[in-house]
């Protein structure tokens, strides 16, 4: 049986590089905490907000439960560990305060691929493959692993979700979903993505010519098509063909060429680009 889901925002950064608190920064009529408290709220029992104990009084997070930081200096983990502490029966679903591109279709997506037999559930990051530790649920089950790694002198979340193995890790549905915004500029330009959507998706939208060499072939069932996609580099095309069609292969072992040179993985996608995927070669 699933544990009761509890939900945590993180918002006791001290913002250094916004220059100011990234929690009140508005998106249209709300505040960014308010914003992702309302996304999570219909999904969980309870919601908190996380704050160091100096700022418990502020008028922006007072008008929410809140869970105080026990441990200084440790960044977002502190607050992880914290309400684990305080409800250690239950999972929580964890955010930041601060993805301005986070939207109900994400969230929804990671809750219906919780996994709750395993530590946590959490997104590969579109744009590294790795865990993304702040917007994941991390189940009653992790607390003692996530207290001796904070023991032990540790405190990034992400290198503790590398480190745990037993993680589910889902696919982003929609790639910028989590993206943060850290500085001034990063802000505007969510702005400006939210205030233009639809100019956004079409101008997200490449069209591309992919082939396939030897055993993928053989899975794809098909030498070459054109598709319109929203990936932005080979790494991330792979990712959505894999999830139509059963390729056995990591991309770890295969090689890419864009536009008939060899490339790397994280290259950027344009519209028109020919992408092949090669196997290793049998043999020697």
């Amino acid at each position: 049986m699933s544990a009761p889901l509890y939900g945590l925002v993180l918002s006791g950064g001290r913002s250094t590089r916004m220059g100011q608190d990234k929690a009140a920064l508005r998106i249209g009529s709300r505040t960014q905490l308010e914003r992702t408290m309302g996304l999570m709220a219909p999904h969980v029992e309870r919601a908190f907000v996380s704050v160091r104990p100096d700022q418990r009084e502020e008028p922006l997070r007072g008008g929410f439960e809140q869970i105080a930081d026990t441990r200084a200096n440790l960044g977002p983990i502190a607050g992880i560990v914290a309400a684990q502490e305080r409800f250690p029966d239950k999972a929580w679903l964890v955010l930041a305060c601060d993805p301005p591109l986070l939207d109900a279709a994400t969230l929804a997506f990671l809750l219906r691929a919780r996994a709750p037999h395993r530590l946590a559930t959490a997104f590969r990051s579109s744009h590294d493959g790795l865990p993304e530790p702040l917007c994941a649920v991390y189940e009653p089950a992790s607390r003692r692993s996530l207290l001796a790694y904070v023991e032990a002198g540790r405190q990034c979340p992400r290198k503790f979700l590398i480190g745990a193995g037993d993680v589910e890790l889902i696919d982003e549905p929609e790639p910028r979903a989590l993206d943060n915004a850290n500085t001034p500029e990063e802000h505007a330009s969510a702005m400006s993505l939210l205030e233009q959507p639809n100019a956004t998706a079409a101008a997200a939208a490449r069209r591309l010519t992919v082939q396939y060499y030897a055993v993928l072939r053989e899975q794809a069932g098909r030498r070459e098509e054109s598709l319109t996609t929203s990936a932005r580099t080979a790494r991330e095309l792979y990712r959505e063909l894999a999830q139509r069609y059963p390729f056995s292969l990591d991309p770890t072992v295969l090689r890419v060429a864009i536009n008939g040179e060899f490339g790397d993985w994280t290259a950027p996608l344009t519209d028109g680009d020919s992408v092949v995927f090669i196997p290793p070669v049998a043999g020697g």
